[in-house]
């Protein structure tokens, strides 16, 4: 059983998804991308330098388009997934890919995420640092000791045993950062964002997501899709879990724990970088991982699926 995920934030690289460009199918879909937001996905994905494309509007945009083109060629190609999910906002994409969205709803609501979630630090400043080599239960009691009523840490991302990542405002993940170390965790990196995501702190931007969401039509889709927010297979109910989503944890190491059980043996990245294939590593040796985002590793993967 194949699952197919798509990467978030942090795995955007400058010069992503070029080759895929040369794919008919992976060109139709950035050409579609284009139309609907009005922004040439070329030059964000290929002309923009790594600070410019690290800009949260420009990455998330950048992941989306690599990430749907990518299974799109994947597909033209024979190769057919039975379950999808994403990382963050790698589930725009994946609900894409089952055709939950269409390609240009999808885009546009990833644009109007970007731009809000870029936004966020002015409405309220927060902050995030991964925290490697702790387990989720002693990081959670360390975010409630960092925590006062007027300042919270919270996890934010569950990536896999031993990578968690927490958001908050600046005050309490820095002391979250402090303590981290005394209850056992090995290293404590302060990640560069504009806002503390997957927070309550993002509690107004992810209002004005909703609203975007209510306008859009969710199908009932192709293959299932593992949510974010629940790790589990969600039949309806997106546009509710898409607002929670922002200031909600991404439980990836559940979601990808969730997909097993149901028979997953081969994972899927597609869109940019090796990230998730790394995470999925950690949580389970045996199951099988490749990659698609070029040329080269859509060649690749086709053949190991053959």
């Amino acid at each position: 059983m194949i699952a197919v995920v798509f990467p978030g934030q942090g795995s955007q690289h400058p010069g992503m998804g070029a080759s895929l460009r040369e794919h008919s199918a992976a060109a139709e879909v950035f050409a579609r991308i284009d139309a609907a937001t009005g922004i040439s996905t070329r030059r964000i994905c290929e002309e923009l330098s790594e600070d410019e494309l690290r800009q949260t509007q420009n990455a998330q945009l950048a992941l989306y388009a690599c990430g749907v083109a990518a299974h799109a060629a994947l597909l033209a190609e024979g190769v057919e997934a039975q379950v999808a999910a994403g990382h963050s906002v790698g589930e725009y994409a994946a609900l894409a890919a089952a055709e939950v969205l269409s390609i240009e709803d999808g885009a546009r609501l990833v644009q109007r995420r970007g731009d809000l979630m870029a936004r966020s630090g002015g409405l309220r400043a927060g902050t995030m640092a991964a925290v490697l080599g702790l387990d989720r239960d002693a990081l959670e009691q360390v975010c409630r000791a960092a925590s006062t009523p007027e300042s919270v840490a919270v996890i934010a991302n569950d990536n896999c045993p031993g990578q968690l990542v927490i958001s908050g405002d600046v005050s309490a993940v820095e002391r979250a950062s402090a303590l981290a170390p005394e209850a056992g965790a090995k290293r404590v990196m302060p990640i560069n964002v504009s806002g503390a995501f997957h927070s309550p702190l993002m509690q107004e931007s992810s209002e004005a997501m909703g609203l975007a969401l209510r306008d859009v039509r969710f199908a009932k889709g192709v293959m299932p899709v593992v949510a974010n927010v629940t790790a589990q297979v969600a039949e309806e109910g997106w546009a509710d879990l898409l607002e929670a989503q922002l200031r909600s944890p991404v439980r990836w190491t559940e979601s990808v724990g969730a997909m097993l059980a149901m028979g997953v043996t081969t994972f899927v990245e597609c869109g940019s970088g090796t990230i998730l294939s790394g995470l999925l590593k950690r949580i389970d040796r045996e199951a099988r991982s490749l990659a698609v985002e070029d040329a080269d590793s859509l060649r690749a993967a086709v053949e190991a699926l053959a």
